[in-house]
């Protein structure tokens, strides 16, 4: 059956896709088949090509800025497709030529041994509330830019608020400033404005998310994760927009690990030595779990706001989240005392917390497709 199997790498780009094709077994031929425009039209007209009475295609390529629409256009035409994990992908240590081509052919020759690590592909509707989800997180950017900005732009000229800053009061302050060259005013003034446009376009970003909530198939494990605590609507929504199917990791540390939190390691012999997290896997979900972790350093309790958003969650689900904050809480302390850096703690608390996460995550009927 092997033989009749043909393993097809794209190198896919903006405006081309390289293609090779490696055919039956290990000691099948592998050679470079072309270029081609990338259009659903030529891609049509590849697959005309290469189809033959009997054989099977499976194709691949590297997840990239050029998304899936390839890898669903070639599942609807009957065909495998997987998209890849670039930073997985095996490397010669000594091999520094690279062009389209040998990527293509790497691709395929990669794909037939089985030595690929495929990623997981969203649906339509889950990508497009992952882009909301980023466009909010870039709004939030923005803002923070615009705020230092401005921050800078002061200090400079030696004013300081000595008070919490970015409230009714603090924009009062500034309302009262003077400076002795007209220019000024227009530079304030206008920093001002950037950061209302920014603050206006987080919320609004951040009013969408709610309201295409309703209409997600994750909107229960969004809604199961709220009861955790530092997990409020807009960190849960986007810790699962990020991750996606949470059920598909066998254990508690395959999340770890996709999340980067686990640490590096370097060991030979009898020597081990272990470093940093390695921060491989999705970085804005490990952010997020990172800024979840902080609320850990108070004392355990279930606040005003946490009891509401467990309303209606079954108790399993409470439960979980409880002993979460019994656990983290203590062991924030512990490692404090300990003599740990802050950030070390931190990082140390989101390890487990995404393993909480994981455990609500399970708990929650999958939906159906």
């Amino acid at each position: 059956m092997d033989e009749h199997i043909t393993y097809i790498g794209l190198d896919v780009h903006k405006e081309t896709i390289s293609v090779a094709l490696a055919v039956g077994d290990r000691r099948g031929e592998v050679r470079e088949h072309g270029r081609i425009s990338n259009t659903p039209a030529a891609l049509t007209r590849l697959l005309s090509k290469l189809s033959q009475p009997g054989a099977v295609l499976r194709f691949c390529y590297e997840a990239g800025p050029c998304g899936y629409s390839i890898q669903r256009q070639l599942s609807a035409a009957g065909h495998d497709c997987v998209v890849v994990a670039p930073s997985l992908i095996p490397r010669k240590p000594g091999d520094r030529i690279k062009t389209d081509r040998r990527d293509a052919v790497n691709l395929a020759k990669l794909h037939r041994a089985g030595e690929l690590t495929p990623v997981w592909i969203p649906d339509l509707a889950h990508e497009a509330m992952r882009d909301l989800v980023r466009a909010r997180l870039a709004a939030v950017r923005s803002l923070r830019q615009a705020r230092q900005q401005l921050s800078g732009f002061l200090l400079r000229h030696g004013f300081h608020y000595n008070r919490p800053a970015w409230t009714q009061m603090h924009r009062r302050w500034l309302a009262g400033l003077r400076f002795e060259q007209p220019a000024h005013h227009i530079v304030l003034e206008d920093c001002m404005s950037t950061i209302e446009a920014a603050t206006a376009r987080r919320d609004r970003l951040t009013a969408q998310i709610e309201a295409m909530l309703v209409d997600w198939a994750l909107a229960p494990v969004v809604h199961a994760l709220q009861a955790l605590r530092g997990m409020a609507l807009v960190t849960a929504a986007t810790v699962i927009a990020e991750l996606g199917d949470i059920t598909r990791f066998g254990n508690p540390r395959q999340l770890m690990a996709y999340l980067g939190l686990v640490p590096s390691e370097h060991s030979s012999g009898g020597t081990r030595r272990q470093g940093g997290v390695t921060k491989a896997g999705n970085g804005t979900a490990r952010r997020m779990l990172i800024e979840a972790a902080w609320s850990y350093r108070f004392p355990a309790r279930i606040s005003r706001e946490q009891l509401l958003r467990q309303e209606g969650l079954p108790k399993p689900i409470r439960d979980t989240a409880w002993k979460a904050q019994l656990r983290l809480c203590g062991r924030y302390r512990k490692l404090t005392r300990a003599g740990k850096p802050a950030t070390t703690v931190t990082t140390a608390i989101a390890r487990e917390l995404a393993g909480f996460v994981w455990a609500i995550a399970v708990q929650v009927p999958q939906p159906t497709n």
